[in-house]
């Protein structure tokens, strides 16, 4: 299905997106990533180096007659988000993705696909490979670890761009360009309890809540899709409650900026208590199903019985976990007083796992003001507290003011509406774009974000259109044309 790809329009961009996408890529483990680009660079005879941190950089000169012109820095991620299905055998260590064509659509089967940020890649491939396209001259950033902590950006040292204008391009719809985005941190919690033996009438189960929308924790938040850790955690907490319900482990959520689509407990209940275990779910099933029929409509709620466990969790530890859980804010904190419909300030409940005696709670704050986001950090770790164990924060990183006055924004803002017959909306993100971190060390860099229609980011329903990348493309080649002069 591969050479299907290849063969879409526009090619350059397709059979490199290709090609990318056969190399596995996860964040922080992009090593064949950053050698197939410096690789690319190498042999196409560009200026190629890899700095300490990992960022490859490719410089290309610029065309004749457009020396005289503004350097400019072309900006996109190597690593992409692993997320399968739950029934999908796939290794994101090892294989290439599989992808295949949906009408206007390429998606992936059943794993996230990697046009985030793979298209936006393959376009700066595409122009650092051409030879008929005019540009300015180039510095080209693929930057490491974007997904997972942003370390590819916050490497990258002060003194090694000399561009003055940044075309970030991952941005994931085509009427919008991006000029300003949210800061985050992650919120974490982790610890030892103390286990308890089975009792000899107990039965076991593993309870799931499984087929939820899920989706980005930036881009998504507002959505009100459902968020599999706070929905088995109430499952859990009003069983606790009504049959004594007892947990030997939970495994839920997964990465810390995909919202939670599934989540799984192994748990036990006395033999005399079984029944009414089996209503309380099924009722407490048609209730969730009821609540979130708009946003997740294949939500589902699974028990099954299971081989006993060798150990429970402390009860009082057990309680203490799922009060923690119960009290974490998960989702829309404050919308921006200033933008309407923005979001401001959020956090995800990314990661529940409590196995063997040690557990952990992994949280992901968002905003774009960064005292904000502290604020929130601190009332996330004041709940998780709860629990015991250390809490810790980690991976700040700052947002990215807007400048709708500098002049890219005009230049393209003005280039779209000409091209298109309507005007672009220029706004600010509640995802975390590397444009605060690049800005924050190369304060007088202009710098905007763009790019083509990818739905369902960070999730295995991922998807591309086909169209929309034909006139991302074709935008990008007329903005290098139009770049000002020094």
């Amino acid at each position: 299905m591969d050479s299907e790809i290849s063969q879409l329009e526009p090619r350059a961009v397709w059979a490199h997106f290709a090609t990318l996408n056969a190399i596995p890529r996860p964040s922080k483990k992009e090593q064949r990533a950053v050698a197939f680009m410096q690789s690319f660079g190498e042999q196409l005879g560009l200026e190629t180096r890899v700095d300490d941190t990992g960022n490859v950089i490719i410089r290309k000169p610029a065309t004749a007659g457009m020396e005289s012109r503004a350097n400019i820095i072309m900006q996109g991620h190597l690593d992409m988000v692993h997320q399968k299905n739950a029934d999908t055998d796939f290794d994101f260590d090892t294989q290439g993705i599989r992808m295949r064509v949906d009408g206007d659509w390429v998606r992936a089967e059943g794993t996230t696909l990697g046009a985030d940020n793979g298209i936006g890649v393959a376009a700066t491939m595409a122009v650092l490979a051409s030879d008929d396209i005019p540009h300015p001259a180039i510095e080209a950033l693929f930057t490491i670890d974007e997904e997972s902590g942003m370390t590819g950006a916050t490497g990258l040292k002060s003194d090694e761009l000399t561009g003055s204008i940044l075309l970030n391009l991952d941005t994931e719809e085509d009427t919008e360009l991006t000029i300003g985005c949210a800061g985050a941190v992650n919120v974490q919690a982790a610890g030892n309890y103390t286990l308890d033996p089975p009792g000899p009438q107990d039965a076991a189960f593993v309870l799931s809540v499984k087929g939820l929308v899920g989706g980005h924790s930036g881009m998504d938040i507002h959505r009100g899709r459902g968020n599999a850790n706070k929905l088995i955690n109430r499952l859990l907490f009003l069983a606790q409650e009504e049959v004594g319900l007892r947990i030997a482990a939970i495994d839920a959520g997964g990465l810390r900026n995909a919202i939670p689509r599934e989540a799984s407990a192994h748990v036990t209940v006395k033999d005399s208590r079984v029944a009414d275990f089996e209503a309380l779910i099924a009722t407490q099933a048609d209730v969730l199903q009821a609540e979130y029929a708009a946003t997740d409509p294949g939500l589902e709620v699974l028990l099954e019985a299971a081989d006993p466990p060798g150990s429970l969790l402390a009860r009082d530890f057990q309680r203490k976990l799922l009060s923690a859980v119960y009290a974490c804010l998960s989702g829309v904190f404050r919308l921006s007083p200033e933008i309407e419909g923005l979001v401001q300030t959020s956090n995800s409940l990314a990661r529940v796992l409590a196995k063997d005696g040690a557990f952990q709670i992994h949280c992901l704050v968002r905003s774009a003001v960064d005292t904000e986001k502290m604020e929130l950090a601190r009332s996330i770790r004041c709940a998780l507290e709860q629990a015991g164990g250390k809490v810790e924060f980690s991976g700040s990183y700052p947002g990215w003011t807007p400048r709708p006055d500098a002049p890219i924004v005009t230049l393209m803002s003005d280039l779209y509406e000409e091209m298109f017959g309507h005007k672009a909306s220029v706004l600010a993100c509640h995802a975390g774009l590397e444009c605060g971190i690049v800005g924050a060390k190369y304060p007088e860099v202009q710098m905007i974000s763009f790019g083509p229609n990818i739905h369902g980011a960070h999730s295995p329903d991922e998807k591309v259109q086909i169209s929309s990348v034909q006139k991302f493309w074709k935008f990008l080649v007329a903005a290098l044309e139009r770049i000002p002069q020094k």
